[in-house]
């Protein structure tokens, strides 16, 4: 267990005038760069932590993967390395089989409706919880990579007949889909495509258009094409359940609420910020394309078998596989029907 509590010189005279008070100081692990719209998240999360909590709490962030790269955030993070961290499910098939509910290819690629279902699940199941608990690991809240989409240097992949024979990064679900259709696959983190892009080493790389701009692909990318298929939402914050368990049930729930609201603050986020993402990539002569109906159509039916396959994984993991898929499926129904009802959150709010 690590805790960290460190006095303010206000604390400290306080502490010699006979009374105590620290705050709580939680260090967070993150893979990625101090940019783009996850970052803008994750520095919203510990800004509303520390207004929520009055001060009591508050995060240090450890950027750019200082403390641990993204393939070892879940021993990390269960080690006590940091008390939290962001965790992408896809690195971990197994150990996070129930996170990894989010991201499969369930023909839902809006991210605010795959953050709310993913959340909703995370928190209302016991057998989730339970097998995180068994891991050290404690959910605290979600975001979404959103929709997952595709560039590539050279050759673009304007039908499913273009991916034939492309070395492609991908992961997950999607990039299995795109193996069968004949791509030779790259094990390869999203953080290195830019350079296996630019050198060669692969065509395309499956991906996010925020994250492309955060990362600047569009540097080493002559194309980028809209699947509008689905997401890679197994993607959020974990916490160290011993340093959880220490603190006050104030803190706790101060911990949870921020971590359910940051999916309306991502949401307004990253929609925003595909769309800048888009508009810049075609500034800098990136092609964009989109896929025809009938090739999307192509790629939905090639996933379903994934999620067949999900279930048997999550049931050797000791999870209810096929009741947590259909649970999942009726809450994306769920606040797919919120949202065409009332709209998304920040609209309301801003109207």
């Amino acid at each position: 267990m690590t805790i960290f509590k460190h006095l303010s010189c206000a604390a400290a005279l306080a502490l010699a005038g006979g009374a105590v008070s620290a705050e709580t100081v939680l260090i967070h692990g993150e893979a990625g760069p101090n940019r783009g719209a996850r970052a803008d998240a994750l520095q919203w999360f510990a800004d509303q932590v520390a207004e929520r909590s009055d001060g009591d709490m508050r995060f240090d962030i450890q950027w750019g993967g200082a403390l641990f790269k993204a393939n070892a955030a879940v021993q990390s993070i269960a080690d006590g390395v940091a008390d939290t961290g962001s965790v992408i499910a896809v690195y971990y098939p197994q150990e996070m089989a129930g996170y990894g509910i989010a991201d499969l290819p369930v023909n839902n690629p809006d991210a605010w409706v795959g953050m709310r279902a993913t959340d909703e699940l995370m928190r209302s199941s016991q057998a989730i919880q339970d097998d995180l608990a068994d891991k050290n690991l404690v959910y605290i809240g979600t975001w979404t990579t959103s929709q997952v989409n595709i560039g590539c240097k050279g050759g673009a992949i304007k039908s499913v007949a273009d991916i034939s024979g492309k070395k492609v990064r991908g992961v997950g679900a999607y990039g299995k889909v795109f193996g069968e259709q004949g791509a030779n696959m790259v094990n390869m983190s999203i953080y290195d495509a830019y350079q296996g892009l630019d050198t060669g080493l692969i065509d395309c790389s499956q991906g996010y258009s925020y994250a492309v701009a955060a990362l600047k692909q569009a540097e080493v990318m002559d194309s980028y094409t809209i699947l509008d298929w689905g997401q890679v939402g197994g993607l959020g914050i974990f916490m160290n359940k011993d340093m959880h368990d220490s603190l006050t049930p104030e803190q706790q729930e101060t911990l949870a609420s921020v971590g359910s609201d940051m999916a309306d603050e991502f949401g307004r986020l990253i929609t925003d910020a595909n769309e800048k993402a888009i508009a810049s990539m075609k500034e800098q002569g990136v092609e964009v394309i989109t896929l025809p109906e009938e090739d999307r159509a192509q790629l939905v039916e090639a996933g379903k078998k994934f999620l067949d396959e999900w279930a048997e994984t999550a049931g050797s993991a000791g999870l209810p596989g096929d009741e947590l898929l259909e649970e999942y499926k009726g809450l994306i129904a769920k606040y797919t029907e919120q949202r065409d009802a009332d709209g998304y959150p920040w609209e309301a709010k801003s109207n």
